[in-house]
């Protein structure tokens, strides 16, 4: 008991004897309990203040009391503002933490001692299906049922990740899973999605297989006739013969070389600049020289011109996208056969360049690949006529950096179109067709 209690229960006995001098024993008895009632009271008001006020479930308010429950509800006051700014910092950080976790490419998945879920974030929807919500409390074993899986949480041998195809919500995805006890006996689950990686890795062995294979030929063949040269005593002509053979396959692993650094240049830089002006009229006429050089009289080849419109972009790189289509037509179409090179307005203000040609054609289930490096319809043919395999993936590369779009019509038997369709950003009005109409006029 403190001392300001002791001296107010002597001020209740010295009022109670003070005032018993004036008024009977009873009144002055009476007097007294009515005091003593009240500072129960008071007390006991107090103290169901102060509980209340730890359970959080009332304020303190205004009145704060007097004496020492004044002080101690101020200090009380004073803890609990300073509790409730700790709790919300902590509230604040935690949100933060699961943005951030939720936030993450990477699927989190947090299990206790039983490998029971007990908390996975959003991503892992996608790789696992898992809701965070319905799936708590489950054990993952019991959810993600692939037999690697199993085996591998079952091992308990964690120090290597674990490589596992798996089907998400989008397709079949591949995963790199890892565990990482922490804590009593919990463990950490973590999935990376790989599909991308793993795809660019079989894509760069696939293409490093294709440029070996495309290479070896060619350098076997110039190793075979260099020993023939060497070895052999041959006349004049047939001399000349194995030199023009040598002299072709050296050609073809040239053109090959070169079609690859293009498709580097184009992979590693930028969208073309729209800074530079390509007259496609002059570009025309240049396909449709190096077209019938190319064809030495054997094909048919007319070009139609139904467009007024330049091409803001790289000239090399769009003359490289057109030749090769029209290099394409004179390949896989038969002597006397017909090709229309061709540049035409489009309703929507856009332009189309196309190459329409009489040959062999294409059966629509090689359509989709026919921009694949190295794919070929017919290898034996694509060799014959001294194709890389590389023709139109450059195109469409040179279409997509041109904000264009390749386009494939083809029959067999019948003929094929090629085209590439140019937005009207991409073009510009030919300013000498114009200085020549209004002369005219």
């Amino acid at each position: 008991m403190g001392l300001r209690t002791v001296f107010t229960l002597l001020a209740i006995l010295v009022s109670a004897l003070f005032f018993g001098s004036f008024f009977s024993e009873t009144l002055s008895f009476l007097w007294g309990v009515s005091l003593l009632v009240l500072f129960i009271l008071y007390q006991s008001w107090n103290q169901e203040r102060l509980l209340k006020a730890i359970q959080g479930d009332d304020l303190i308010g205004r009145s704060r009391g007097i004496g020492r429950w004044r002080i101690i509800f101020e200090l009380l006051e004073k803890k609990s503002k300073g509790w409730r700014q700790e709790i919300l910092r902590s509230e604040i950080e935690y949100k933060r933490f699961i943005q951030a976790v939720q936030a993450s490419p990477n699927g989190l998945i947090m299990l206790d001692e039983d490998d029971q879920i007990e908390w996975c974030n959003n991503i892992c929807k996608e790789h696992f299906r898992l809701d965070p919500l319905r799936d708590a409390r489950q054990p993952i074993t019991f959810l993600l049922r692939h037999p690697d899986f199993i085996r591998y949480m079952q091992n308990s041998d964690f120090t290597s990740p674990l490589n596992l195809d798996f089907m998400g919500v989008n397709g079949n995805l591949m995963l790199l899973l890892q565990v990482y006890p922490y804590g009593e006996n919990r463990k950490l689950l973590l999935s990376q999605d790989v599909t991308v990686l793993k795809r660019n890795e079989s894509i760069r062995q696939d293409f490093v297989a294709n440029v070996s294979h495309e290479l070896r030929t060619p350098l076997t063949v110039l190793n075979g006739f260099l020993e023939t040269l060497q070895e052999i005593p041959l006349n004049a002509a047939e001399r000349k013969k194995y030199l023009n053979l040598m002299s072709l396959q050296s050609s073809r692993m040239l053109s090959l070389v070169e079609e690859l650094l293009i498709l580097t240049k184009l992979d590693h830089s930028p969208i073309s600049p729209k800074t530079s002006v390509v007259k496609v009229k002059d570009l025309l006429q240049r396909l449709l020289d190096d077209g019938k050089s190319l064809s030495n009289s054997r094909h048919e080849i007319r070009c139609e011109i139904h467009s007024e419109k330049n091409i803001l972009g790289a000239e090399n790189e769009i003359f490289s996208a057109f030749s090769n289509l029209v290099t394409n037509a004179i390949r896989y179409t038969q002597e006397n056969g017909f090709i229309e090179i061709a540049w035409r307005d489009e309703v929507s203000g856009g332009a189309i360049f196309s190459v329409t040609d009489s040959g062999i054609g294409i059966t629509p289930e090689h359509i989709p690949r026919l921009t694949e490096r190295f794919y070929r319809v017919d290898r034996s043919r694509s060799r014959e006529s001294g194709g890389t395999g590389l023709g139109l993936a450059i195109v469409k590369h040179v279409a997509i950096r041109h904000g264009a779009k390749l386009e494939i019509q083809s029959t067999p038997a019948v003929g094929s179109v090629f085209s590439i369709q140019f937005d009207s950003e991409r073009l510009t009005p030919d300013l000498d067709s114009l200085k020549n109409e209004a002369s005219q006029d």
